[in-house]
């Protein structure tokens, strides 16, 4: 995990969604390596496809459109582009943050991710990612779940992805906790990390804050500033799972 014990290797393994919050990015941020788990199954209005951004009116979601078909996972779910949500979703968020002090400098960037025509949902999380990470100035090392063909089910699929990319440490967010089997992260050795962020308040247009929004959101109104809070969110997020420890 950067920043920690210079010999440990940090490994985050989540789903590539749509415009994510700043506790992504955090977790980007820890990682010395960042799987993208684009091979797991789709599933229909989560954050796969879906975020909030800031409007006049208060927060609404943006909803990519794909093409149903049950069993599809995350890397093989086409997008519907039957109709122009990408114009849609490019117009929501000018409407939204123009007047935003950062706006300018980002909007380019973005705007050419909207104005690609994108076949997979996949490859547009992921850009949005890797562009947002690179603004950032984030030196992660991103690979895809697909392409370690790793086998398994659940924390055994996790194992042996950790496994091939000699991870020492793992940091999952909260809400793997109920499916996570922490003996085998002891039995391999392995430290397990629980990722809990604390949502900072940052400057926002319009109103009262509102938290839980996309990371663009953030960068519309920070700018440079992003990192710092993205940062100050994750200073004592990592809770170290005792249970994993060798005695």
């Amino acid at each position: 995990m950067r920043g920690w014990i210079v010999s440990a290797v940090g490994v985050v393994v989540l789903q590539p969604t749509y415009l994510p919050w700043m506790g992504y990015l955090g977790m980007v941020d820890l990682a010395d390596i960042f799987v993208f788990y684009d091979d797991v199954q789709f599933s229909v209005q989560s954050w796969q496809q879906r975020n909030k951004i800031k409007t006049a009116q208060g927060w609404i979601w943006l909803t990519v459109p794909v093409v149903r078909q049950f069993g599809s996972t995350i890397n093989d779910t086409r997008i519907n582009n039957t109709t122009n949500w990408n114009k849609k979703h490019w117009e929501s968020i000018r409407q939204s943050y123009s007047k935003a002090p950062f706006f300018e400098k980002y909007a380019p960037i973005f705007k050419g991710i909207y104005e690609n025509k994108w076949e997979y949902l996949a490859d547009l999380n992921i850009t949005i990612i890797k562009k947002t990470s690179e603004i950032l100035g984030l030196e992660t090392k991103f690979i895809v779940s697909s392409e370690l063909k790793s086998e398994g089910v659940k924390t055994e699929r996790l194992m042996n992805i950790l496994k091939k990319l000699g991870a020492t440490e793992y940091i999952s967010g909260p809400g793997a906790r109920d499916y996570i089997e922490v003996d085998r992260f002891k039995e391999n050795d392995m430290k397990l990390y629980w990722y809990e962020y604390q949502h900072p308040v940052y400057p926002q247009i319009r109103r009262e804050f509102i938290p839980y929004l996309s990371v663009i959101d953030l960068l519309f109104n920070t700018g440079d500033e992003a990192i710092r809070y993205i940062r100050e969110g994750s200073q004592n997020a990592l809770k170290l799972d005792e249970r994993c420890l060798q005695v």
